[in-house]
């Protein structure tokens, strides 16, 4: 008969054999499998390393390329642009320190500024495309056309007669026939101006906002925007529209030009505004409007090119227009 001593010390010995095991078990698997843990953390230590070291090479190696161009800029754009005027156009959200620096780089390029408006949210706002509309069709002057029902189009296409033209003759003056249209669009929230932008320029330059727009307007607010570009277009010599690659994203307004086959098939854009040659791209892609043609240059998405093919020849700096 087995008694409760043999019951007692079986348990004892079951319970005993388990802690042995254990403890061989530990004893046995855990050195290797430590031993390749920290194998892979030096793998990874070395990886990291090497990756950071790449990194702060390429970022020493891309400063050092923007300060050669950033000197170069002078002799790069001399003479592209000289004996035109251009309107730039500031788009809300844009950049007010890559305007100056572009700004800077029209003047080296031989170019005026005939002034600067800046477009407030309300414009693109959709739920002011009606007003938008009515406030349009009154200021019509009986010789301009507006394309047709489309509130944004007819808007471009009343600040363009105001604005730019494609006429040497006329840049730098006024036109009479649009008198108090800026006036009505600054009062009604829709724009601020400043210098002197009545004075009709014979090129425009659209800087987009830095960040792509979300939500349920966002096609609305960037379509406003291309369509401005549009109308700009058909009223001058040219038209670009400039910004960062942030803006190649979808709901940025050159990700919304570049998708549109008609409108981006006659204005430029360039997705490189915070690079110094970027800005020297901006140039060329005026120049290359001059010359009746249009790309989409940089590095984002859609983007053809870094630059215009043609970029490296250079006009007269006596010619004015095209």
């Amino acid at each position: 008969m087995i008694d409760f001593r043999y019951h007692l010390v079986s348990i004892v010995a079951i319970f005993l054999a388990l802690a042995v095991g254990i403890v061989m078990g530990t004893t046995l698997l855990s050195n290797p499998a430590i031993e390749s843990a920290l194998q892979t953390a030096d793998v990874l230590r070395k990886s990291n390393n090497d990756y950071r070291d790449q990194l702060a090479a390429l970022q020493a190696r891309e400063a050092g390329n923007d300060d050669f161009v950033t000197a170069e800029i002078p002799a790069l754009v001399r003479g592209q642009l000289t004996g035109e005027s251009v309107l730039l156009v500031a788009a809300p959200g844009s950049s007010g320190t890559l305007r100056e620096q572009t700004v800077q780089v029209l003047t080296e390029a031989g170019a005026t500024i005939s002034g600067q408006i800046t477009i407030m949210e309300k414009f693109i706002d959709p739920a002011q495309a009606s007003f938008i509309g009515q406030l349009t069709v009154p200021l019509k002057p009986g010789g301009l056309t507006l394309p047709g029902t489309d509130p944004y189009k007819n808007a471009a296409a009343l600040l363009a007669a105001t604005l730019v033209t494609a006429d040497d003759a006329q840049a730098g003056t006024e036109n009479t026939a649009t008198a108090g249209v800026l006036d009505a669009f600054d009062g009604a929230g829709l724009l601020t101006i400043d210098g002197t932008p009545a004075k009709r320029a014979t090129l425009a330059l659209i800087l987009a906002p830095d960040t792509p727009y979300t939500g349920d307007k966002a096609q609305v607010q960037a379509g406003a925007l291309v369509s401005l570009a549009g109308g700009l277009d058909a009223g001058s010599q040219g038209t670009s529209l400039t910004g960062v690659i942030t803006a190649t994203q979808p709901g940025g307004v050159i990700a919304a030009l570049r998708d549109t086959g008609d409108v981006a098939a006659k204005v430029s854009s360039v997705d490189t505004l915070d690079m110094p040659a970027g800005r020297v791209v901006v140039v060329y892609s005026l120049r290359e409007q001059l010359e009746g043609r249009a790309g989409q240059y940089g590095i984002g998405a859609d983007a053809s090119e870094f630059l215009p093919a043609s970029s490296a020849a250079t006009p007269s700096p006596t010619t004015s227009g095209s």
